[in-house]
């Protein structure tokens, strides 16, 4: 796992330890010293925790005109034992929502697995993003399935195209496009 780097060829247009809103801003990031883990597993150190002993993420881009973020995780979201989303809510995603973001688009293709606790703060922030939307991407089957199984997927979108994203081929903006895209035509 200490070789899977968060997304990093976006930093031309952005980097949030230098994005004044960003709850990373300032972060010194250590490039020779592997200082996070997931069980017995180092992590590459340019990932970013937010409390949760399991679960990390990677703020890849934030548009503040157009309202929207995205984050990629790596790990463990455990809700049953860490309250994972109480933390990813507090120290993360109520600061964003704070400067006006209310589209999240979450890719998962590195969470390992999901275990479900009670679904009010999945609650509390669909209800914190009101017109926007969270939108999940490229999470594995199995964790669709538990997040599915846990009635999860009422707050946060998943499936038909936003499993098969090719995300890393494009600009943050044809990311939110397509994404979009898909999230309205499920609402016509």
């Amino acid at each position: 796992m200490h070789e899977i780097e968060p997304y990093y060829k976006w930093r031309d247009d952005y980097v949030a330890s230098e994005d004044e809103y960003s709850p990373f801003y300032a972060t010194q990031y250590n490039e020779f010293e592997f200082d996070k883990q997931i069980y017995n597993y180092l992590l590459h150190p340019q990932w970013d925790s937010f409390g949760s002993n399991t679960l990390y993420l990677k703020v890849l881009f934030v548009d503040y005109d157009r309202g929207y973020s995205i984050i990629e995780f790596i790990g463990e979201w455990n809700d049953a034992i860490n309250n994972d989303i109480m933390l990813l809510k507090r120290e993360i995603l109520e600061l964003m929502i704070d400067q006006g973001i209310n589209k999240f688009v979450l890719i998962g293709e590195n969470v390992l697995n999901y275990h479900h606790s009670d679904d009010s703060y999945y609650e509390e922030w669909f209800q914190d993003v009101e017109d926007g939307w969270i939108a999940g991407v490229n999470f594995q089957e199995h964790v669709i399935k538990e997040f599915k199984n846990s009635n999860i997927d009422y707050y946060i979108n998943f499936g038909g195209q936003l499993d098969e994203l090719n995300w890393r081929t494009l600009k943050p903006v044809q990311v939110y496009k397509k994404v979009e895209e898909q999230l309205m035509k499920r609402l016509n």
